[in-house]
Order: C-alpha cells, then sequence, then structure tokens
C-alpha cells in the first residue's frame, strides 16, 4: 500500500509539471536564454565534434556498457559455479531493478516521443525554423496541417541517464541510496542540458521525462521485489552449510 501510495503521488506530480508548462511560456523563456538572436545560433553548436563525443556518443556507449555490465552480474547470480553465489544473489533483485529500467524508461519515452507530435526549439519558428509553437494540448494552426512529424517529446536522450535513478534501490545504506539517486539526477540533467543548449529540447522535455523515469523505476523496482520475493537467496539449506550461506548473504548486503 505504501508503494502504490508513493507511485501514485509521483503520478500526480507528473500531472503538475505538465500543466505548469502547459499553462505557462516557461518553456519559451529559458530556451531565449540559449539561443543568440542576433547570431541565429544556439549556445552549444549542434556539429561540434567534442561536446557530441562527450555529452552524446559517449554517454550512449557509457550507458550502454553499464547496463550489458549488470546483465552479466544478473545472469552470474543463477550460474551454480560461481564463485561468490552467496553475494551475488543479495544483489539480484537489485540487478534486475536497474536492468529494468534502463530497457523500459528509453523504451517508453521514444514510444510517447513517436505520438505526441511536438517539435525542437530548432524547428520552431521563432529560433529559425518553419514550424509554429504548440504545447503539449495545444492545436496547430490551419497553415500547418497536418504537422504530423514532431519527435521530441519527451526527452529521449536524458531518459538514459535518468534511468540510472534505479541506483537508488541498489543499495540498502541510505547514504548509498542518495549517492545512486543523484548520481543518475546528475547523469540526466547534464545529458538534457546538452541537448537544450543546442536547441534538441525544450527545458519541459527533460522535466518530465526525469519525473517520468522515476514514476517507472519506482514500478520496475516493485516489480523486480516481486521477482525475486521468494528466491532472492534461494531455496534454504539445512545444517551448518545453510547457516554460513545465510551469513554471507547478510555480511554482503551490509556492505551494500
Amino acid at each position: 500500500m505504501a508503494r502504490a501510495k508513493h507511485i501514485a503521488l509521483w503520478g500526480a506530480l507528473l500531472v503538475g509539471v505538465v500543466a505548469l508548462f502547459e499553462w505557462t511560456n516557461l518553456d519559451l523563456q529559458v530556451q531565449d536564454r540559449l539561443f543568440n538572436f542576433e547570431a541565429n545560433g544556439w549556445m552549444v553548436d549542434r556539429e561540434a565534434p567534442l561536446p557530441r563525443l562527450l555529452f552524446y556518443t559517449g554517454m550512449k556507449g557509457g550507458l550502454i556498457a553499464f547496463g550489458v555490465t549488470t546483465l552479466v552480474l544478473y545472469g552470474l547470480s543463477f550460474w551454480k559455479g560461481g564463485g561468490d553465489k552467496a553475494g551475488l544473489q543479495s544483489l539480484r533483485q537489485r540487478y534486475l531493478t536497474v536492468i529494468l529500467a534502463l530497457i523500459v524508461v528509453p523504451s517508453t519515452i521514444a514510444v510517447l516521443k513517436a505520438e505526441t507530435n511536438m517539435y525542437c526549439p530548432s524547428q520552431i519558428e521563432r529560433y529559425g525554423g518553419d514550424k509554429p509553437y504548440v504545447t503539449l494540448f495545444e492545436a496547430y494552426p490551419a497553415r500547418c496541417r497536418p504537422c504530423d512529424s514532431g519527435r521530441c517529446f519527451p526527452a529521449g536522450h536524458a531518459s538514459g541517464g535518468f534511468a540510472l535513478m534505479a541506483l537508488y534501490h541498489m543499495f540498502r545504506k541510505k547514504k548509498n541510496r542518495v549517492m545512486g539517486l543523484f548520481g543518475g539526477l546528475g547523469l540526466g540533467w547534464t545529458m538534457g542540458l546538452y541537448q537544450m543548449m543546442k536547441g534538441a529540447h525544450f527545458l519541459s522535455h527533460t522535466v518530465v521525462t526525469m519525473v517520468a523515469s522515476w514514476v517507472m523505476i519506482l514500478c520496475v523496482a516493485d516489480v523486480a521485489r516481486r521477482i525475486h520475493s521468494t528466491s532472492e537467496v534461494g531455496a534454504p539449506e539445512s545444517g551448518m552449510g545453510g547457516e554460513r550461506r545465510a551469513q554471507a548473504v547478510t555480511m554482503e548486503t551490509r556492505r551494500c
């Protein structure tokens, strides 16, 4: 019940965030400060190779490598010949939470991007493009019908970084949980701000992605808990062997 209330609370916050940007000009106010109207250019050049390597392709590659590593560790926890089997088993549920987050969050955001039909700042007339600016629930003007090729809301690139907020569920100690959460937040905002500074996304795209990602992470964490609620440390064993395994699991969990 507590988990359901938590998810509902963040879901309500997501609705509130969408409403805020729907009823205000906050997106334009922020984006105007990232665009040089005199030079007709963005704060960051879209074609600049070094920023793209650091904040786009490099971070994407890093997320893929991290996801593959976590998947391998999750698989090893089922391998009976593994060395530290008890330690891996104690983390199995948490590995699964991170894996599901890295799959579900970007995939869901990608589906939404294909359906919301909203354009990037660089495509908007205000910033040198040829499309009118409209909010999520606002209709396009008659002169722009059909306008059905917008693919910019929510923010797809930042979703990979925000998915790592699932690291909050990777640890038991509060300090480590907070570090995991802020690590995902920091990475998501680094990726999101880069996209904003080159005209690829509005502020609302990134904020909505952040909140929606956390709602999804809460859901997948609950799914992972249910899947491994009865199998996190395997079937119980009798005798001294079972006691030793239980002690090993307890020690590993405390380290985290």
